[in-house]
This record gives C-alpha cells, sequence and structure tokens, in this order.
C-alpha cells in the first residue's frame, strides 16, 4: 500500500521567494556600511551577503522543483533536490569564507582607522535586525513544513546575523582603542565562523541525501502506533524509516495468519496507515504482508497480545 499526498506548500515557495528581494536588500545595506566606513570587517561581512543572495535564488527555484508532483521518471517525488541545494549552499558559504579570509589577511600589512563608524556601525546594526527577523521565520517554517533548503537558508542567516553581532562588537573596540588591526583580526574571527556553519549545513545535508532515517523519538512513535494498532494480525518487522525533505518514508512487512482473507488484511493495513500518519503527518506507509511462515528479519515491532 502507498499514499497518495501533494507537497505544494505555498507559503514555503512564498517565502523562499521573498527571500530573493530581502537578500537584495541587505546586501545594499552592508556595502554601504563599508564604503561609509572603509572596514574590512564589513566589507566581509558584506561579502557573506552576496553569498546570501546567490543562495536565496537557488532555494527558490529548488523548492519549487522538490513541490513537483511525482511522475513516472520519479515516482517517489522530487523532495530530495531540496538538499542538493542545502549542499550547494554550504559550498558557497565555504567559498566566502576564504575570500573574506583572503581580504582580512592582506589588510594585517596595513589596518587603517574607520571612516564615519558611527553612521558605518549604525546601518549594519539595521541591516543585521532585518536578518535576524527573517532568519527566524525561515527557520520556524522550514522546520514545522521540513523544508531543507528553507531551513538552510534560514540558518544560513542567521550565522550571519552572529557575525554581524561580531563585527559591531569588534569595531566598536577599535574606535574605542584605537588599534586599526582590530579590524582585519575580527575578520579572521568572521572567516573562521563562517566555514563552521558551512560544515554544518553540508553536512546535515548529506544525511539526507544518504536516506538518514527519523529521529529516535519519531521511530518510537511510529513503533507505538503499529504495536497498539496491529490487533488480528501475528506481529511486524522489517521497519524502515527515511527523511527526504518535506516527505517521510515508513515500510515494514506484516505477519498475519495464513487463513486470513486479502479483505481482512487489507483492513488492518488501513487501519495501521490511518496511525502512523497519526504521529507522522504526510507519511508514505507501504506495508508488506506475509503469511505466518515467513521468518521474521530486521527491526521487529512488538505487538500487544503476540508473542515473539
Amino acid at each position: 500500500m502507498r499514499s497518495h499526498m501533494s507537497d505544494h506548500n505555498p507559503l514555503v515557495k512564498t517565502l523562499a521567494f521573498w527571500g530573493i528581494p530581502l537578500s537584495v536588500g541587505v546586501l545594499g545595506l552592508k556595502l554601504l556600511a563599508w564604503w561609509v566606513t572603509g572596514s574590512v570587517a564589513l566589507l566581509s561581512d558584506g561579502m557573506e551577503s552576496i553569498v546570501n543572495v546567490v543562495a536565496a535564488c537557488i532555494a527558490y527555484f529548488v523548492i519549487g522543483y522538490a513541490q513537483k508532483p511525482a511522475d513516472d521518471d520519479h515516482p517517489y517525488g522530487h523532495h530530495k533536490a531540496e538538499y542538493i541545494s542545502a549542499v550547494i549552499e554550504g559550498v558557497l558559504i565555504v567559498v566566502a569564507a576564504i575570500l573574506i579570509m583572503k581580504e582580512a589577511i592582506a589588510a594585517l600589512e596595513a589596518p587603517a582607522m574607520l571612516d564615519a563608524p558611527a553612521l558605518g556601525l549604525a546601518i549594519n546594526f539595521f541591516a543585521g535586525v532585518v536578518n535576524a527577523a527573517w532568519a527566524s521565520i525561515l527557520i520556524r517554517v522550514g522546520k514545522r513544513h521540513r523544508s531543507p533548503a528553507l531551513t538552510a537558508d534560514g540558518q544560513h542567516i542567521m550565522s550571519d546575523v552572529v557575525t554581524s553581532s561580531g563585527v559591531l562588537v569588534g569595531l566598536v573596540l577599535v574606535v574605542i582603542s584605537g588599534y586599526a588591526i582590530l579590524d582585519p583580526v575580527m575578520a579572521i574571527l568572521v572567516a573562521c565562523n563562517i566555514i563552521y556553519q558551512g560544515y554544518k549545513v553540508i553536512t546535515h545535508s548529506v544525511d539526507g541525501l544518504m536516506d538518514k532515517a527519523v529521529e529516535p523519538n519519531e521511530e518510537a512513535a511510529i513503533k507505538k502506533a503499529i504495536a497498539d494498532n496491529a490487533r488480528g494480525s501475528l506481529g511486524a518487522h522489517y521497519l524502515r524509516t527515511r527523511r527526504a525533505g518535506a516527505a517521510t518514508f515508513v515500510g515494514f512487512d506484516l505477519v498475519v495468519p495464513a487463513g486470513m482473507t486479502v479483505s481482512e488484511a487489507h483492513d488492518i493495513c488501513d487501519r495501521l496507515e490511518a496511525a502512523v500518519k497519526a504521529v507522522q503527518p504526510g507519511a508514505r506507509v507501504t506495508i508488506h504482508v506475509e503469511p505466518e511462515s515467513e521468518e521474521a528479519h530486521g527491526v521487529d515491532v512488538k505487538v500487544e497480545g503476540v508473542s515473539a
């Protein structure tokens, strides 16, 4: 048995679209802050925002593709496209960090004090506030609707907020202390943080591409749903789960008495499918019915009232 469900989510796609003009606007503000001050740290912060623009464009088009319904060439849907987007974004983050590091190291040789620091820092602070609000929305909606691309975009922007906060603190110290070298040093620290964030985005996305199972607490809930609703059967085994973007796939073998009719077995499967979907909304459930003579294998699910 296999469930069919549309993956189209207008909210996820709408947020992905509006991420493009918003990221362009934030980039403009950060480049303005750099132009006003001449700070290499602010230039570094702005360069990371260029990645935000590229990532937002990629996320919008990939999310649209991932929401396409299953077809003959992709019978399980196009969900994994979102992981590809997230991996690309992670790579871009690392590339941006390398470019920042290069600029910062060059600036170490001839550090300079900032021009108009108050105005530049105020502009950058405003850009950071906008980013923080937007990142919170993307992460919250991305996790709720299981959109890896949207979540990765939000996490990257949130790392940008952390970066901006560090830059602001560092530049305030530059102004107070008069030590211009703190500007490129801060840019180097920013680059190191960005590399770490990029690494996290890449590893999480690769897990998705490798068909990682659902979280342990989710698997426990699925097992309980099967155990509590498998009456009439002789047990269940070979439980498999995997996550692909917004979709969760659950499969297991159901053992029934040899003399049970197809209709009776079908009724049990319908009940189990509904129970699994109740704890894992939108799950694609595949149940393989086996006669009692089959030997159990894989992950076993203990069914109440049935001896092992």
